[in-house]
């Protein structure tokens, strides 16, 4: 199967999806959320893989969200706010096999949304996590918002969407956003040994116990839909476009000055 932005492996087992736009650092376009479902769908009901690794390309960055640069309206496919970034978020919870996020770089924005929802997350201890929505005139108003709060707890996430902070790898592993830190060089070694564990256990077992903590939070899928629904309109505001200007002129953004 030919991919474009990612590139697909299969290795003893396990099935690695790495997001392939690193001079973009792993930014996602519309292709690039196509090329995902298609791989994780594929993946995800091969009877012959027993856990997925979520990667990005590079040293710099595992992914940073949504790609400025794309919005040339080129893309003529499916998707609330002009790519189907929600069945993205959909599929790695729904596919019976643990995801495993390997983040080697930055964990920006929607990165950071796609780490948190990955079963397990493993970092280099070069990781960067954090959210940039408000300083850019966007926000994920459901798995971004709602399901990091069952990760970190309200206080932190609050903290993460209104002030913007990075957090280092060893504040992630503190806040219990990922799940283990090791050195740079020792990374893929260390996701090769969780990925080999997990592919010696029952994967019906495993399968179960990922529906059942799915289960616990799939009310949030609803709450996703309507606020993806409402961020569609309010990309069309001045107060967000905002966001996106002040970036391309390298300057500080004027949000408040769009408020009425």
């Amino acid at each position: 199967m030919n991919y474009q932005d990612i590139d697909y492996e299969v290795k003893d087992g396990a099935a690695w999806i790495t997001i392939n736009r690193p001079e973009k650092y792993n930014a996602f376009r519309g292709q690039t959320c196509e090329e995902l479902i298609r791989a994780f769908s594929t993946a995800g009901w091969d009877s012959d893989i027993g856990v997925i690794v979520l990667a990005g390309a590079g040293d710099k960055a595992f992914c940073t969200g949504g790609d400025q640069s794309s919005h040339e309206g080129k893309y003529e496919g499916r998707g609330t706010i002009g790519m189907p970034i929600e069945e993205v978020q959909s599929i790695i919870r729904d596919v019976p096999k643990p995801v495993i996020a390997r983040v080697q770089g930055y964990a920006i924005g929607g990165g950071n949304v796609l780490a948190a929802l990955c079963d397990l997350t493993i970092a280099s201890e070069k990781a960067i996590f954090g959210q940039v929505g408000p300083k850019m005139g966007s926000v994920d108003p459901g798995f971004g918002t709602a399901f990091l709060a069952q990760v970190v707890g309200e206080k932190k996430a609050r903290e993460m969407w209104y002030l913007c902070r990075r957090y280092s790898a060893e504040e992630a592993l503190a806040i219990g956003l990922i799940n283990a830190v090791v050195p740079h060089e020792e990374l893929d070694a260390e996701v090769e040994r969780w990925c080999a564990e997990i592919v010696e256990r029952s994967p019906t077992a495993i399968a179960i116990a990922k529906r059942s903590f799915v289960a616990n939070t799939e009310h949030i899928r609803g709450l996703s839909s309507m606020g993806m629904q409402a961020l569609s309109l309010y990309y069309d505001t001045a107060e967000s476009r905002e966001g996106v200007a002040a970036l391309n002129e390298k300057r500080a953004p004027e949000f408040r000055k769009y408020v009425k």
